[in-house]
């Protein structure tokens, strides 16, 4: 995206909140069914299907079980806290007043324009398409949260005072931060927290596989089902699909 573009796309989209009750108004497209597989189809590239007709109104498990496998801050004070994935009130644009709780998280775009903007690099997509902060590099100046068109990037004001899983680093302050995908859980061969919770819940809503491979889990749903992309038509070519939006 050249630079005159990204500034007329930033330009129109601040979206309030930070909490997890915030009435959120977002365009949604139509997917093709299939995520474009990008110039090397025989590479990785991770992806997430959500599907909202098996999601449980009220339910946080994935939101828990995030929370605790990343470290992620919590203050009870929605001043401070950080929130991964967390569930928002979703309101079409076409005049529909009915509302959606969605489940919203990083996006991990294959054009992202936080990585488009980071004047120190520290955000980046890796080679299997997941979007990572290189904490050791951000300056905290938050030009990412600013461009972010998801509004899923929080910025840590705070020190987390615990540390559940003392096998993953403790939350910097002074950084952004958001949803990895668990990169380090998939590079063992396991799924992301949030996944497995869901599962061991037996409720199955979330999905995260190899979008260039037909025969994961991730491909077969995009396949079969009729999906949609969040702001799709910004170009960002995001990959987080949800079934039943």
């Amino acid at each position: 995206m050249e630079r005159r573009e990204f500034l007329k796309v930033a330009g129109g989209l601040v979206l309030a909140g930070g909490s997890c009750a915030v009435t959120t108004r977002l365009l949604i497209t139509e997917g093709a069914g299939k995520a474009s597989a990008g110039p090397h189809p025989t590479e990785r590239k991770y992806g997430m299907v959500i599907d909202l007709t098996k999601c449980v109104p009220g339910c946080t498990a994935c939101l828990e079980a995030c929370r605790h496998e990343n470290n992620v801050a919590f203050h009870d004070d929605s001043r401070w806290d950080i929130h991964w994935i967390r569930k928002v009130r979703f309101k079409k644009l076409d005049g529909d007043r009915a509302e959606k709780s969605v489940l919203l998280l990083c996006n991990h775009c294959d054009k992202p324009p936080c990585a488009q903007v980071c004047p120190v690099q520290a955000t980046y997509k890796r080679d299997d398409g997941i979007v990572i902060v290189d904490h050791h590099r951000c300056i905290g100046c938050r030009y990412c949260m600013i461009a972010c068109p998801y509004n899923a990037r929080f910025f840590n004001f705070k020190e987390n005072e615990e540390w559940h899983n003392k096998d993953f680093p403790r939350r910097s302050h002074g950084v952004a931060e958001a949803c990895t995908l668990c990169a380090h859980l998939l590079e063992i061969g396991e799924e992301p927290a949030c996944v497995r919770e869901c599962r061991k819940i037996n409720v199955g809503a979330l999905c995260v596989g190899d979008l260039n491979n037909p025969e994961s889990d991730a491909a077969r749903l995009i396949a079969s089902n009729s999906v949609k992309r969040l702001k799709e038509d910004l170009g960002t070519e995001p990959k987080v699909f949800y079934i039943g939006l």
